[in-house]
């Protein structure tokens, strides 16, 4: 019963390259930013949505003679629309569990302050503006232990400081996970990656990714220029009055999450009659676009395309892909057989769950 089971679930394999979770499309129509989306949301999924590099490259590259393009993040200025977002993508920002010192953040005080941008003196965090210079510690993701941070001792902004890491290592150490880390305890007013903005994206996601040209102006600037563009092929943003025409960005999502509990045989034969198969993630920019498809799901844990195969002792993806990237739970369970992977909608991490237990999953779209 096993082999027979690996044997049907590797029928529906693809390659790697062409089971992508999106698809950028390049529209050479110039419009305004909000007839652009409508534009998207009639014939594709949205404006395009940008998580982190790797997407900015794969847009930019969706087309060879790029013109200056709306993307799908717009502003709602106003102190009270302001967002904490932590600079490393995928992270989410919980308002509930946070570091402030007493009183903080309060834009020091006075109405004629902004400040978006935090600062973090023994463990306790602060608002400051973006604009003042500090030291500033570095996160990599490099798996040599005692390797992770790199305090940076030359005063610098805080874009500045963002930028600085992101070049020479992975970006400015970001949530709780890195912050509590007990060798940082001892470090005083130094900047960390956690800044607010009035910035939202069409499709409603979380990302927080920022590529300004212009980053000393943006993060403490106010405008009603409240709509963002792509300038050229290296990728960087501008923002522009929302009325203006220009050619966009739109996506396409391959992901379909179904709201319907079945078990983890019910839910593979129910993405392959009717969409194409069971979602794959074979890395971290994969693993952050189903972590935000996700969180509409209404059971606890998300069916992913993840089994185990007691015959031949090892898990594989159903698309026949290399199962090399992991987010296991540290507290999964040893046990293997008779198990397949389900996405937690809390924390977002892989857990081992019985193939008869029945949740919510997702389907890749054909």
């Amino acid at each position: 019963m096993q082999w027979t089971l690996f044997l049907v679930v590797l029928m529906g394999q693809c390659s790697f390259f062409t089971c992508s979770l999106y698809q950028y499309y390049f529209i050479r129509e110039n419009k305004t930013w909000d007839e652009a989306q409508t534009y998207c949301r009639e014939n594709y999924t949205d404006l395009a949505t940008v998580s982190d590099m790797t997407d900015m490259r794969r847009l930019c590259s969706s087309t060879q003679n790029q013109d200056e393009a709306w993307i799908g993040l717009h502003s709602y200025p106003g102190r009270e629309n302001r967002k904490w977002y932590w600079s490393l993508p995928g992270l989410e920002f919980n308002v509930s569990d946070t570091r402030w010192e007493p009183g903080q953040p309060n834009d020091g005080g006075t109405t004629l302050l902004i400040e978006n941008c935090a600062l973090m003196n023994s463990k306790q965090w602060s608002d400051y503006p973006c604009k003042q210079t500090f030291p500033f510690i570095c996160y990599s993701e490099s798996q040599q232990p005692n390797n992770t941070f790199y305090y940076i001792t030359t005063p610098m902004t805080w874009p500045q400081a963002q930028s600085y890491c992101r070049q020479h290592y992975t970006d400015l150490v970001s949530g709780l996970d890195q912050l509590d880390d007990p060798t940082l305890a001892s470090y005083r007013y130094v900047w960390i990656g956690l800044f607010r903005d009035t910035w939202r994206w069409s499709d409603g996601s979380n990302s927080s990714l920022r590529n300004w040209q212009s980053l000393e102006d943006l993060v403490d600037g106010q405008s009603n220029k409240t709509c963002a563009t792509v300038l050229n092929t290296a990728g960087t943003w501008s923002y522009d009055y929302c009325d203006k025409q220009k050619p966009f960005y739109c996506y396409e999502d391959k992901l379909i999450l179904i709201n319907q509990s079945l078990t983890w045989v019910e839910a593979l034969n129910h993405c392959r009659e009717n969409h194409h198969d069971l979602v794959s993630i074979t890395n971290h920019h994969q693993q952050r676009w189903v972590q935000e498809k996700i969180k509409n799901a209404s059971t606890d844990f998300v069916w992913l395309g993840l089994r185990y195969t007691c015959t031949l002792g090892f898990w594989f993806w159903v698309s026949d892909e290399v199962v090399d990237y992991q987010n296991w739970a540290s507290n999964a369970t040893s046990d293997d057989c008779d198990m397949s992977a389900a996405i937690n909608t809390g924390n977002n991490k892989w857990f081992k769950r019985p193939d008869n237990e029945t949740f919510n999953f997702i389907c890749t779209k054909k």
